[in-house]
C-alpha cells in the first residue's frame, strides 16, 4: 500500500475544521489546514495535496477566488477541489461549479455519508461520481 493521500481542509472557523479533520484522519488520509485563502495557496505549494476541501467565505481571499487561481495554474490545475460551505442558498452550488470545484458539500456534513463522498473523488482522481447530480 502507497502512502496516504494528503487532503487539504480550508475553514477559518476551527470547529467546523477540527471535524473534518478528525473524520478523514480516522480513515487514514493525511491532513494539513489552512484558515485563510493566502494560508491555502502557500499550503498548496508546499503540500501538494491530493484533494482540497475548500470553504467559500474565507479571511483575505474568498474560496471562489483561490479556487478560481489554482484552477488556472498547470501546477495546480488536476487538484480537485470541493467546496465545503455553510452556503446553501439557491445558485451557491453552480457559482462554486463556476469557480472550479468539481463538488460542493452544504455545512453542515452528514458525518456518515461525508467519508465516502471524499473517497470517491481520491478513487477517481477528481472525477465526479455519475451517480451523484
Amino acid at each position: 500500500m502507497g502512502q496516504p493521500k494528503t487532503i487539504l481542509v480550508v475553514d477559518d472557523n476551527r470547529d467546523s475544521r477540527e471535524l473534518v479533520v478528525k473524520i478523514l484522519r480516522a480513515k487514514g488520509y493525511r491532513l494539513c489546514e489552512a484558515v485563510d485563502g493566502e494560508e491555502a495557496l502557500a499550503q498548496v505549494a508546499s503540500e501538494r495535496p491530493d484533494l482540497i476541501l475548500m470553504d467559500i467565505s474565507l479571511p483575505r481571499i474568498d474560496g471562489y477566488e483561490v479556487t478560481r487561481r489554482l484552477k488556472s495554474s498547470r501546477e495546480t490545475a488536476s487538484i480537485p477541489i470541493i467546496a465545503l460551505t455553510a452556503h446553501a442558498m439557491k445558485g451557491d452550488r453552480e457559482k462554486a461549479i463556476a469557480a472550479g470545484c468539481e463538488d460542493y458539500i452544504a455545512k453542515p456534513i452528514d458525518i456518515r455519508e461525508f467519508p465516502g463522498r471524499i473517497a470517491v473523488f481520491l478513487r477517481n482522481g477528481g472525477d465526479r461520481d455519475p451517480g451523484r447530480p
